[in-house]
């Protein structure tokens, strides 16, 4: 249990002395938040708990035996934690199967080529697709090209995706995945290829899902060194035949749960501040992670909440969502349990991109709200953390919160290297730092506790429009 002294912080009494009738935290709240946050500094609980996770279920694909295993690991974890009150919550989907993945280039130099199937794809007939490749730089080229350049062909489309600290490549490049099968169809393709939506150069492709709204062809992504390998044989030979197999298939509907954890709060129980991360994967690596990390971040980062020596005022709301991956459904179900609660929630932000240290942290919220903002900044900069804009995200599974209007902050992870695994086999443990997650873990520790402290409100149904509910096309899936 954490005896917290009463405890007079120099910098933060300064500033506090000089802020005037607008309600505001007390020295006495920043004084808690700095020792929480150093108390998570020394421990390695999130490390712990992702160790667990990956050694113990592994991948979490949704509607596998590894999604049933995440959600009973959940709820035996956060009881294990000493949650208040663990709840699971039914989200109902269809079930994608991988299947067969295999393809060759036929002619003019017979080689094997590395791919995996986009999340969704339709399998191709059986034996395969054999056809000769139409190459497209980019999904705009491909938009642009006449039926005839594509009608009967393999689409192969080759953007490179970028490397940015904020990941602010992906939105570009993932357009390809998300739409280039539907493109491909529609002007008589048979099949379509895509370089890989990653910034490695390993040989492991990125699989992800696809748009499924349209007619499609069966769709696969290609590493980065075989799509490299397929642009040197087209300069080289007026045609390239490559064969094309994929068994991907849909199977069905599977029920699984979202997971959540709650710290009830001293005097509004019934409030909610939320944080929590995707519990389901793919099925290529053991989701470290994807959205691994983020589960583990956020729940050590409530139990030491919850370890304190008075609970916070508010409620600490850790949700693990299910079937992120392949179409926010354990968000939209959640969205849809709390309807006549919706104004409940009072802030939230979710952790869903790795698990590098946080450089910014940025909010959603009324103007009233903005010097709890500047405050809660104060306790994360001595972790490094600058402050950002009023225009956060808060995460993909808190979309559908968002778009009814509820307070959001930011605590952007350096995603440097975090599409080199995204979506890959190379998703695994070793690619954490466990120095790094237990910043995280204060940086959330820091912000849940406070906003649940906070006796004002963040603001509900703020006003803006639905560009800017969308938020910035960065750090998202």
């Amino acid at each position: 249990m954490l005896n917290t002294p009463r405890l007079l912080l120099v910098g933060l009494l300064s500033w506090y002395g000089h802020a005037s009738s607008v309600e505001l935290l007390s020295a006495e709240d920043l004084a808690r938040a700095t020792e929480l946050r150093e108390a998570a500094l020394e421990k390695n609980q999130a490390w712990d708990l992702l160790e667990s996770l990956t050694t113990e279920v592994g991948p979490r694909m949704a509607g596998t035996p590894g999604d049933a295993a995440g959600v009973a690991w959940a709820r035996a974890k956060f009881e294990a934690l000493g949650f208040d009150r663990v709840i699971t919550e039914p989200v109902t989907f269809p079930v994608w199967e991988r299947g067969t993945e295999a393809a060759e280039v036929v002619a003019p130099f017979p080689q094997p080529l590395t791919i995996t199937a986009l999340g969704g794809s339709r399998a191709t007939p059986e034996g395969g697709i054999t056809a000769e490749l139409a190459h497209f730089r980019s999904l705009a080229d491909l938009e642009a090209a006449s039926v005839e350049a594509v009608r009967g062909r393999l689409v192969f489309i080759s953007n490179r995706m970028e490397r940015f600290r904020d990941g602010s490549g992906y939105g570009p490049a993932v357009q390809a995945r998300s739409q280039g099968a539907i493109v491909a169809a529609a002007k008589g393709g048979v099949g379509i290829m895509i370089r890989s939506i990653g910034t490695d150069d390993d040989r492991l492709p990125h699989t992800g899902l696809m748009r499924l709204d349209q007619p499609t062809v069966p769709a696969a992504a290609l590493s980065n060194p075989d799509a490299d390998l397929l642009e040197r044989m087209l300069r080289r030979a007026d045609s390239v035949t490559v064969r094309m197999e994929l068994g991907s298939r849909w199977g069905g509907e599977y029920t699984s749960h979202n997971v959540i954890g709650d710290i009830l709060g001293r005097e509004a129980p019934d409030e909610f501040v939320v944080i929590g991360g995707h519990l389901d994967s793919w099925d290529l690596g053991t989701g470290a992670i994807d959205d691994g990390a983020g589960c583990a971040i956020t729940m050590a980062a409530a139990h030491l909440i919850g370890q304190m020596d008075t609970r916070p005022r508010r409620t600490i709301r850790v949700i693990l969502w299910a079937n992120e991956e392949q179409g926010l459904y354990g968000a939209r179900a959640y969205h849809q349990a709390h309807l006549t609660e919706l104004e409940k929630h009072i802030i939230g932000s979710e952790s869903d991109f790795g698990a590098g240290r946080i450089y910014r942290f940025s909010s959603r919220v009324k103007p009233e709200a903005l010097g709890v903002i500047d405050q809660i900044s104060q306790v994360l900069a001595p972790l490094g953390i600058v402050r950002g804009d009023n225009n956060a995200f808060g995460g993909p599974d808190l979309s559908p919160m968002r778009m009814s209007g509820m307070a959001l902050a930011s605590l952007y992870q350096d995603g440097t290297d975090y599409f080199d695994y995204h979506h890959t086999a190379n998703d695994t443990l070793d690619k954490v730092e466990p120095e790094a997650l237990s910043q995280n873990v204060a940086a959330y520790a820091v912000f849940a506790y406070l906003s649940a402290e906070y006796r004002g409100d963040f603001g509900f149904r703020l006003g803006l429009e639905p560009e800017q509910l969308m938020g910035p096309q960065t750090q998202r899936e």
